[in-house]
């Protein structure tokens, strides 16, 4: 009778770590046989094609935001659409395990100790937040400087997600760069605002190919252009 309780003990602990596993609390586990994985790569460089980048229009998507936001370990996610591709900028939050590929949560970019001091920036003391950006280096969601440190499984959840709304992408492009997560959300302001995107085009395609297709050339930020436009109006 013992030993039946153990191995019934036992099998439990198995089927509990198969469901985690298997759940979007956990990205870290790439087992065979995890259904994230199925299907092949949803993610990254698909086509081949040299001009990938290379969009005609791009466009704000509130929809693919909200869904792919609702995501375990995501804190944020801005989605914009092209004649091609999909961009993701993203911000985590460490609710799920195994988002980065190594280093997880003790090599974070952020520090949040000021959270339980009462201030923003512990270093100088500061209480004054920054509301300008999506991210920033204190008691901030959480980036990830270079993409390909974003767990696979991760990127396969997002990429899943958005083929089953939007099945036309070719590509999807995921980041967690702070950089490139606050431009997308500026990019995202405008779109809120009624403001047309189209005359961006350029400088965001600048900025997606310097992200994801080792691009020479820094795009400009976007709150630069805009307060540009709006002072060539005022002349």
């Amino acid at each position: 009778m013992l030993l039946a309780g153990v191995v019934a003990l036992s099998c439990i602990g198995c089927n509990y770590k198969q469901h985690v596993q298997e759940s979007e609390h956990d990205y870290g586990s790439q087992d065979a046989g995890d259904p994230k994985l199925y299907g092949g790569r949803q993610y990254g460089a698909l086509t081949g094609r040299t001009n990938q980048h290379d969009n005609r229009y791009f466009e704000y998507s509130s929809l693919l935001s909200r869904e792919t936001a609702r995501i375990d370990g995501l804190a944020t996610s801005v989605v914009m659409l092209t004649d091609k591709n999909a961009y993701v900028g993203i911000a985590l939050d460490w609710t799920a395990v195994g988002t980065k590929r190594k280093g997880g949560f003790a090599m974070r970019e952020q520090n949040n100790t000021g959270t339980t001091e009462g201030v923003y920036n512990f270093r100088t003391g500061s209480p004054y937040y920054n509301n300008r950006k999506a991210i920033t280096p204190f008691n901030s969601p959480f980036s990830v400087q270079d993409h390909n440190l974003i767990s696979g499984e991760l990127k396969q959840t997002i990429a899943k997600r958005i083929r089953k709304l939007a099945p036309q992408v070719e590509e999807i492009h995921i980041s967690a760069k702070r950089d490139f997560t606050n431009e997308m959300v500026d990019y995202a302001k405008e779109a809120w605002l009624g403001h047309p995107l189209q005359p961006y085009l350029n400088n965001f395609n600048t900025m997606v190919k310097y992200e994801f297709a080792a691009g020479q050339t820094l795009p400009e930020p976007v709150e630069r252009l805009v307060k540009q436009g709006r002072q060539a109006k005022t002349k």
